[in-house]
Order: structure tokens, then C-alpha cells, then sequence
């Protein structure tokens, strides 16, 4: 439990240093302006870094994972989505794979009971969970464009209309604040109960749980629990995105809370596991044709050597080999 200590340890810290800095030291330039514009700065940064450095590493043949029957005889059936040979199979499959986390749909968990039975079980509860945080967090997302854009970003006012259709207190309740609070406290709680996962947790799995926790938990407090000026957000946020910094006084400071604990996400995001989400479309293993049968792969780094054949060995050691006792292949 040390682990999960220290990382809502570190995540407390993280919150209280807006609280302070703007409620009680006036440090809204800090918080409101220059961390947000440094954190993007080192999430592109560190973005480009990590994708640039997959881009470059070499993969000469097809390392594509399957799980079906590859293209090889025309009586043979074949499984396009399992062993994608064309690169219409390969979206197909990539497509099911980013959308749906197929993979992780058909994954199952191996337990041992009482010391002597494997038994097999679904992860359907992972799946479902993480399938309904992500997209949760991806439409939570498109909803902010509203405070980034002006006019108003096409598509966002009707998928803000959708999601908010239930109200609270004359406020409207987003179901996929609701949805991604629950996927959170799922993947944390499996994290935390598990025994085969928590063995093999680390802070920092649990320091990303818990710091999207809180930028998801502040959302849904400003929104629900204390009054923040919307319109003074979006006037801020459209100073950041067009560099030209405004600072309204009266937001809040949930409000900063919220914004340092997001900049904090992104600038952590490039260097922690959340990259595995930009990740899985560089994947060797998922975006390559499995065509090893049809066409001939060449190692392009494989420069000729000098060989020792065997006959060459043999003619070496022939004699040797003869009082040994050892077969050979020329007499």
C-alpha cells in the first residue's frame, strides 16, 4: 500500500499548489498562463520525441501478432482479421482494434484455485471499463473545444446537447462524466483488489489513476458543486490558445486547480504508460501485413560476410574427426 500512499501523496501536493499560489499568494499569471503554455510546450515536445524515435526503429520483416489462419492455399480459408495479408485487412483490423479494443474484448484472465486447478475467466469487466472511460474521456475532450474555439467548433453544441440531457440542480448532468468516473473507479479498484495486478503495479501506474481522478473529479465539482464563471474560462482559454493572455478575475480557484492538475497530465503524458494510446498506431505488431508466404522479405542491414562452411569446416578437421570416430561426408 506504499505505492498508492505515495501516489495520492504526490497527487495532493500537485493540488494544493494552485490553492495556495492563487487563493492566497495572487499567482494567477503562474498558474493561468505560463504553466499551461509550458506544459503543452513539453507535451509536444515529448510527443514528437517518443513518435520520432518509433518512426526510426528498424523493422525489416513482418513481426505481426495473429491469432487465425494466414493466406496461403486457395483451399485453405484464411482469416482476414486475425491474419491481415492486404492492407484493406490491416485497417479493418486496426480500426476494431482502436475503437473497440478488440484484443482486449477477447482476452482472457488464468487464475490457479486452491493451488492445483487452472481456471479460465472473461476480463469483459476490463473491457467494458476501459472501453467506457476512454470514450467517455474522448467526448469529454471534443466538449472543450467550446472554450477553445469561437465560433463554437461544428458537431460540439449537439454532442454537448446529447450528453448533458439529464439535469441536476438546474445544471446538466454529463453521462460521460458519469461513465468516466465509473471506468476510473473500476481500473483502480482492480488495480488495488487484484493480486496478480497489484504485484505488478507501480507508483506511477497509480500516480496517473490518480491524477486523472482529480482533473475528472474538479471538472465535475466545478460544474455541480461551485460556481465558476464559464464565461471567464473560455476568455482565458481563448487567450491561451491565441496567445494573447487574459487573466478575468473572479473564475475561481477550483478553477486553477483543474487547469494546473490538466497541464500536469500532459506534460506527464509523453513520458509514462498514456503513451500507449498514440503507441498502438505504430505497433509493429498490429499496423504489418502478415504476407511472409507471398512475398520474400530481404533484411536490408544484411550485409555479406565471410562464411565458414560446413564443408570447408570438415575438410579442416576431417582427419580429426576420422580418428575419432565421427561420421563424415566425404571420405
Amino acid at each position: 500500500m506504499g505505492e498508492v500512499a505515495a501516489a495520492l501523496l504526490a497527487v495532493l501536493v500537485l493540488a494544493s499548489m494552485p490553492a495556495l499560489g492563487v487563493g492566497l499568494l495572487r499567482g494567477h499569471l503562474l498558474f493561468g498562463v505560463i504553466v499551461p503554455w509550458a506544459a503543452m510546450a513539453v507535451f509536444i515536445w515529448g510527443f514528437l520525441f517518443k513518435v520520432i524515435g518509433w518512426l526510426a526503429s528498424p523493422v525489416p520483416f513482418p513481426i505481426t501478432t495473429v491469432a487465425g489462419q494466414q493466406r496461403s492455399l486457395p483451399w485453405i480459408k484464411a482469416q482476414p482479421l486475425e491474419s491481415p495479408s492486404t492492407r484493406g485487412a490491416v485497417l479493418g483490423r486496426m480500426a476494431l482494434e482502436i475503437l473497440l479494443f478488440r484484443s482486449l474484448a477477447r482476452n482472457d484472465r488464468i487464475e490457479l484455485k486452491r493451488a492445483e486447478k487452472l481456471v479460465y475467466g472473461s476480463s469483459r469487466y476490463l473491457w467494458l471499463g476501459a472501453l467506457m472511460f476512454h470514450w467517455s474521456l474522448f467526448f469529454i475532450l471534443f466538449r472543450h473545444l467550446r472554450f477553445f474555439t469561437q465560433p463554437v467548433f461544428p458537431g460540439v453544441a449537439a454532442i454537448e446537447y446529447v450528453d448533458g440531457a439529464f439535469k441536476v440542480n438546474l445544471h446538466a448532468l454529463f453521462a460521460t462524466d458519469v461513465l468516466a468516473a465509473l471506468g476510473l473507479i473500476y481500473l483502480f479498484a482492480r488495480r488495488l483488489f487484484s493480486p496478480q495486478v497489484r504485484a505488478i503495479s507501480l507508483p506511477a501506474d497509480y500516480f496517473s489513476l490518480f491524477l486523472i481522478i482529480a482533473v475528472v473529479a474538479t471538472g465535475i465539482l466545478m460544474r455541480q458543486g461551485f460556481y465558476v464563471d464559464v464565461f471567464k474560462a473560455k476568455e482565458l482559454a481563448m487567450g491561451l490558445a491565441t496567445f494573447h493572455p487574459a487573466l478575468p478575475r473572479g473564475i475561481g480557484t477550483l478553477f486553477y486547480v483543474h487547469l494546473f492538475l490538466a497541464s500536469v497530465l500532459f506534460a506527464y503524458f509523453p513520458f509514462s504508460k498514456l503513451m500507449h494510446g498514440p503507441g498502438v498506431f505504430l505497433s509493429p505488431t498490429r499496423n504489418l501485413r502478415n504476407d511472409s508466404r507471398a512475398r520474400r522479405h530481404a533484411n536490408p542491414w544484411d550485409h555479406p560476410v565471410k562464411v565458414h562452411t560446413y564443408e570447408e569446416w570438415e575438410d579442416e578437421f576431417r582427419t580429426a574427426m576420422k580418428g575419432a570416430g565421427m561420421p563424415v561426408e566425404k571420405e
